[in-house]
């Protein structure tokens, strides 16, 4: 009798732990952007590519940071292609334009190193966070392969697409 009891116990304090535990670990995101819309920043972010005549690499990210939509343009670097990726992860990791966060790491910034943090972040400009009509962040887009101002204005237009 003493052995059920125990056990009794023993799977009431898992259930409890686990009903707990679950309470947030599973929780989704309801600002996420879509495939859809991944698609549409990403091609948008393409044409204005396009229209300057610069070949880059372009990432979208949704609000958990992963991957989403990917295009590398022909004749664009294959160096870029990381770069592209670890712009858009470092600005939906801090919600920053990634030029931005870069001014906050040069020595003797405020957070000086931590582009070291996170597997290599990118601290250049590049990396825009991506809005919905409501100002709510639903992930980001990284550009790379032109110049850092043109990388940022061809990912600005990547990001304002869903908003005009």
């Amino acid at each position: 009798m003493k052995g059920n009891f125990r056990l009794t116990i023993n799977i009431e304090v898992l259930l409890f732990a686990l009903l707990l535990g679950t309470s947030n670990v599973y929780a989704q995101n309801s600002y996420d952007i879509t495939h859809e819309e991944a698609l549409e920043a990403m091609m948008a972010a393409k044409k204005h590519a396009e229209q300057l005549g610069v070949l880059v690499n372009i990432a979208v990210v949704d609000a958990g940071a992963n991957l989403k939509a990917f295009v590398r343009m022909d004749g664009s670097f294959l160096g870029s292609i990381d770069v592209a990726i670890k712009k858009a992860k470092t600005s939906r990791y801090f919600d920053i334009d990634s030029g931005e966060l870069g001014t906050l790491t040069q020595p003797g910034g405020i957070i000086y190193n931590i582009e070291h943090s996170n597997g290599g972040l990118m601290t250049f400009p590049g990396g825009i966070p991506i809005k919905d009509e409501k100002g709510n962040i639903i992930g980001a887009i990284g550009v790379s392969g032109g110049t850092i101002e043109q990388d940022r204005e061809i990912a600005t237009a990547g990001a304002n697409a869903l908003i005009e």
